[in-house]
């Protein structure tokens, strides 16, 4: 069975889909047209990051103690959430925890690969230069502390050793999975002041998790932005949609059930309104075709009554006019009539209840009651019947409405079924309906005709003889009375044999 999903979900889906298209786009121009790629604009905060705190320790370090390197390096580890250690040119660890440096590293840090030209942002293949500056003036000095363009540099008194802007690399290694980041910064020697060349080694387990090089913060910020912008957008539009989806699914499965007088809203003025218009104009147009079906039958039934009843006048008294050898004749034609006219009687109420049901006036019934008015008119043989009736359930029916239903349920169940065991009769309360169930033993209903049975005319294969069966309007009799007093019924197979009649009918209140 396929999964359903909503139609606002498939909105809300599309819409974020159109999102991150436009998204892609976005970052596909940029790297074509600015030469930039995603990479480097997601990690660009971390670059500067990075190199703004590798200076802080370069400045750091001429005023701290040679001894001490290690407690500052472990301050800015604790802080950044990265190990930093410090190496000279030739790879020798100077200050920091212990470290082995994969080749890659070393040779970045001696100097023996150059960067390959043109590489740049994010996405390195393992053991890959990837630049995270350019030299550069350092951001906070001023124009009288320039830097020779031979990167050679000299303290003096009035201005204390200040490092340049550093280059720095980026190399990943695995097994395991490691990022090394290195900023190239000078250090002196206490005594003579003496510059050389180090490297501060930045190491992450992943950029990605590592709120220091990677801030997901905004990015996770923009990511509710849009999502909130794009609800706040498409809500309205998708509400109104699945509202007015739902009224038309309503409005057609009322029709579906013979509620011919449901009407849509027309408001809308858009495809959907212009369908809630057809679906009205189909209404009115089933309602008109049946209700003219219903009072044709209901005037033909009426126009049958009166020349049955003269030929049963006429039956009657040829039937004392007769000779004995034409009596037999006579029976025959006055029970086909006597048919006709149970036909026609039953025609009758069936139109009478289809007609205008909303105009059926509802009173309090007993039903205890109306059941064994029933059992008295219908049960007249042999056919054992059991009750489990509550005298204080009373519903809001047609007197005859409800009598009639209940006598063509108990009619079918001793006509199919009184042979094969009793008839159990059971009344019950459920949170304000009440339930009336009429139970047999007999061969039962094929499943696939257990609403058929309702529909005018229609009898199962075993029902088609007169001997066994009826017209086909019992069934569907019981249906149009219960449902003009606001109730339900149906049938249902028993097991291992046996048949079941529930019909539901609102209780009166007090």
């Amino acid at each position: 069975m396929k999964a359903r999903v909503s139609i606002s979900v498939k909105i809300l889906l599309l819409s974020f889909l159109n999102v991150v298209l436009l998204v892609l786009v976005f970052a596909a121009l940029v790297r074509i047209q600015y030469r930039l790629d995603l990479g480097s604009i997601l990690l660009s905060p971390g670059r500067d990051r990075i190199l703004a705190v590798s200076r802080l320790i370069a400045l750091q370090l001429p005023e701290t103690d040679r001894q001490d390197w290690n407690r500052l390096l472990a301050d800015y580890t604790s802080t950044t959430h990265a190990s930093a250690c410090l190496f000279d040119s030739q790879g020798i660890q100077v200050a920091g925890p212990s470290l082995t440096l994969p080749q890659e590293v070393a040779r970045m840090i001696r100097h023996d690969q150059d960067p390959p030209p043109g590489s740049s942002g994010m996405g390195p293949a393992e053991g890959s230069w990837q630049p995270l500056s350019r030299p550069g003036p350092m951001a906070g000095d001023s124009g009288s502390r320039s830097i020779p363009r031979d990167g050679s540099w000299r303290p003096s008194p009035d201005h204390p050793p200040l490092p340049p802007s550093f280059p720095a690399f980026l190399v990943r290694t695995s097994l395991p999975t490691r990022y090394w980041v290195g900023v190239h910064v000078p250090i002196f020697d206490g005594s003579s002041m003496r510059r050389a060349e180090a490297t501060l080694i930045w190491t992450f387990p992943s950029l990605w998790t590592n709120p220091f090089f990677f801030d997901f913060t905004p990015w996770l910020t923009a990511a509710l932005v849009v999502i909130l912008v794009s609800v706040a957008c498409w809500l309205p539009l998708i509400r109104g949609l699945t509202h007015s989806i739902s009224q038309l699914t309503a409005a057609t499965g009322a029709l579906a059930e013979g509620k011919l007088d449901t009407r849509l809203s027309l408001r809308r003025r858009d495809e959907l309104g212009q369908l809630s218009e057809a679906i009205n104009r189909m209404a009115e147009r089933l309602s008109g075709l049946v209700h003219g079906q219903r009072r044709f039958l209901s005037d033909i039934a009426h126009e049958l009554c009166s020349p049955i009843a003269r030929i049963q006048v006429s039956l009657g008294i040829l039937d004392q006019r007769a000779q004995e050898n034409q009596k037999e004749y006579v029976d025959g034609v006055q029970e086909e009539v006597e048919h006709m006219s149970g036909l026609v009687n039953e025609l009758l109420l069936f139109s009478r209840a289809q007609l205008n049901p909303s105009a059926t006036p509802l009173v309090r019934v007993n039903l205890a009651e109306t059941v064994r008015r029933v059992l008295d008119r219908e049960v007249t043989g042999g056919a054992p019947v059991e009750t489990h009736l509550d005298e204080r359930i009373e519903v809001l029916a047609h007197p005859e409405y409800v009598f009639r239903s209940l006598a063509n349920v108990v009619r079918n169940a001793i006509r199919y079924a009184g042979d094969c065991g009793p008839i159990v009769i059971t009344m019950d309360d459920q949170d304000g309906i009440a339930s009336i169930t009429v139970t047999d033993n007999g061969p039962g209903i094929p499943e696939a005709e257990l609403e058929s049975v309702f529909k005018p005319f229609y009898r199962p294969e075993l029902a088609r003889q007169r001997e066994t069966g009826g017209v086909g309007l019992g069934l569907a009799i019981v249906r149009t009375c219960v449902e003009a007093c606001g109730g339900t019924v149906q049938c249902r197979n028993r097991s291992p044999k046996g048949l079941e009649v529930e019909i539901k009918l609102p209780i009166a209140q007090p």
